[in-house]
């Protein structure tokens, strides 16, 4: 699957190197933004987060895929000058913040952001001119 040239919505300039995607609205979406995570980290020899990290960005695709139309963007900022916060960020053209939720025990669904709050070191969102960015921080092992 060829990925698309795209600007992720919301970026902020960041020092260190960066790696974006774009994944089109397709049920291969989710797969193909895990193994694009796990591949760049394991390059960027920050093998320790890329199971983690793909499994964060799988559900936040999986959320941006579900209720927004259109394009999920992904990028990923390590840290200048071995910084010790790896930054992770998927956009999707739906201006609504997600809501944080506590699912009954008998929901397959709704764990995605509860999973990346207890996760990360920080999470948010933040608005862009087409729509938002959810963003978290994962600590690089020093």
């Amino acid at each position: 699957m060829g990925l698309l040239a795209w600007e992720v919505i919301g970026v902020i300039d960041t020092d260190g190197d960066c790696a974006e995607w774009t994944f089109p609205e397709e049920p291969g979406a989710v797969r193909a933004a895990r193994a694009a995570v796990r591949d760049q980290l394991r390059g960027w020899r920050l093998d320790s987060l890329a199971d983690l990290a793909a499994l964060l960005v799988s559900e936040l695709v999986t959320n941006a895929l579900r209720h927004a139309t259109g394009p999920v963007g992904v990028r990923l900022v390590r840290p200048a000058e071995l910084g010790d916060t790896l930054l992770v960020e998927v956009s999707d053209p739906l201006p609504d913040p997600p809501h944080e939720r506590v699912p009954r025990p008998d929901e397959e669904r709704g764990r995605g952001l509860q999973l990346v709050a207890g996760s990360s070191r920080r999470w948010g969102t933040r608005p862009g001119d087409t729509g938002k960015t959810v963003w978290f921080e994962l600590a690089v092992p020093g």
